[in-house]
């Protein structure tokens, strides 16, 4: 059965040499990719109906952004070079939900970009690449 890469994207330098990196082992082992962009949302309770509907509409928005801005320039870039893309982006925690995508597409692989960020913010609340390699339901490659 032919494997599946899911690529954590993010519009970053890093997250483009994560796909790099996956789209080059995807390619040699016949495998197909799946680009997942998730897009850190909250659920709120508590708002009124004119505040949800605003959140809605931004939603939207911050949908359609990154579609054009992330998605679409990464999928154009490696478009005809033999490996099958596929593309989601998804609201929730980022590490839960790549972890959840993973599972329902059943991925051979979760791959990740790592930005170098030491500093205390990392410290304290972790990284989406450390936290992966923790609770990653499948192995999880982490491209520097």
């Amino acid at each position: 059965m032919p494997g599946k890469i899911l690529v954590a994207v993010d519009g970053s330098d890093a997250g483009a040499r994560a796909l790099a990196f996956a789209h080059s082992r995807a390619k040699r082992e016949g495998w197909s990719l799946m680009l997942v962009h998730v897009l850190e949302w909250s659920p709120y309770t508590f708002l009124t109906a004119e505040e949800l509907e605003e959140r809605h509409a931004r939603r939207k928005q911050e949908l359609a952004r990154a579609e054009a801005a992330i998605i679409s320039p990464l999928v154009a870039a490696y478009q005809g070079q033999g490996v099958e893309i596929e593309t989601a982006i998804k609201y929730g925690h980022v590490t839960e939900t790549i972890c959840d995508v993973a599972t329902e597409i059943r991925a051979s692989e979760i791959v990740t970009g790592r930005t170098g960020n030491s500093g205390v913010m990392s410290r304290v609340f972790g990284s989406v690449a450390g936290t992966l390699a923790q609770i990653a339901p499948v192995p999880c490659t982490i491209v520097p």
